[in-house]
């Protein structure tokens, strides 16, 4: 059967919700990733009166359906140090309220209980997100940074996410990490470190977006079979690398889309991403989730690009023969 594609409603914020579900229908998706931002979703009325029953009327009249929602603004603040200028331009005034940098913190962690509440309101098990870091700061380790001070930036993430999870355990519903620089676990080995630093419990798992791994040297199918058993939700967004000598991976502090950049977000298709060998990998692992589109492209119209993706994407995403696996992995030696 085949994996059912949404349209992730970060980008598309800015638009009211019933508009991003009827141009969504309109291209042919299957449903969306909803975020809790603009008036997509909003955390904290999770147990108002009529309000899921709102947002499930939309995606029914628009024959869309949800599977997963996000929450990456306010997972954010969850760990950051410092918390500042930029966390009060995302989080809301709700959760920045005298910008405090605990009371943030605190705030943060309260929506993301309440986004797990949220999600089960909605039928939904899947939240998407980040955690925030209180070590990312220190990515160059120089000036030279003890260990010890790596060691408690994740016992902070345990400490201040195990209560957060809890809740999400209560609700029958799995936090998806979106594995990604700035968030204590950005590549393969800070992804270890962070499920131990947890006890892998099976509240927290990864959200693969293979975008963040190209720039950074990772390998996103290699990535898909080491955590196989971790792979809770798939965000699709492409990466264009253009090294030069010039061009850096560091980025340069250069706004995306300069042409001096050493990498850009793309439409998906149109980037790096090796596609088809990361959908036989998701096949392989037993993936059946949904593939949603996180549409991104500095250079490139959105209401181009969006139905383009989902276009591409499906080429290289294909039924698997069970007959094909069958033979592969019966033996007679």
């Amino acid at each position: 059967m085949p994996r059912p594609y949404t349209l992730f409603t970060g980008q598309w914020a800015d638009l009211p919700f019933e508009e991003v579900a009827r141009l969504a229908s309109g291209w042919g998706y299957d449903g969306l990733e909803i975020a809790v931002s603009g008036d997509h979703l909003d955390a904290w009325r999770w147990d108002e009166p009529g309000y899921v029953e709102s947002k499930l009327a939309i995606l029914e009249k628009y024959n869309l359906k949800v599977w997963a929602i996000s929450n990456h603004l306010k997972g954010q603040a969850v760990c950051d140090d410092p918390i500042d200028f930029r966390h009060e331009a995302i989080v809301g005034s709700r959760v920045w309220g005298d910008g405090e940098p605990e009371g943030v913190r605190q705030r943060a962690a309260e929506e993301m209980k309440h986004t797990a509440r949220l999600a089960r309101a909605l039928g939904v098990d899947t939240v998407v997100g980040f955690t925030g870091s209180s070590i990312w700061q220190y990515v160059a380790m120089f000036p030279p940074v003890p260990e010890k001070v790596i060691d408690a930036g994740y016992q902070d993430f345990a400490d201040r996410w195990n209560p957060i999870l809890d809740v999400f355990d209560e609700q029958g519903v799995r936090f998806a990490h979106e594995v990604h620089p700035s968030e204590i676990a950005y590549d393969y080995w800070t992804t270890v470190r962070t499920l131990e630093a947890i006890g892998h419990r099976e509240a927290f798992g990864l959200n693969w977006d293979p975008s963040h791994f190209m720039w950074q040297g990772i390998d996103p199918v290699s990535f898909i079979w080491d955590f196989k058993d971790r792979i809770y939700h798939v965000d699709c967004k492409d990466t264009k690398l253009r090294p030069t000598g010039r061009n850096t991976v560091m980025g340069s502090h250069l706004p995306w889309g300069d042409p001096r950049r050493g990498w850009d977000f793309v439409s998906a298709g149109r980037g790096d991403v090796p596609w088809e060998s990361s959908f036989r990998a998701l096949t392989a692992i037993g993936y059946n989730g949904p593939i949603s589109v996180e549409w991104e492209d500095a250079g490139m119209d959105r209401l181009h690009g969006a139905p383009e993706a989902l276009a591409s994407l499906k080429m290289f995403d294909f039924p698997a023969s069970q007959t094909s696996f069958d033979a592969a992995f019966s033996s007679k030696d």
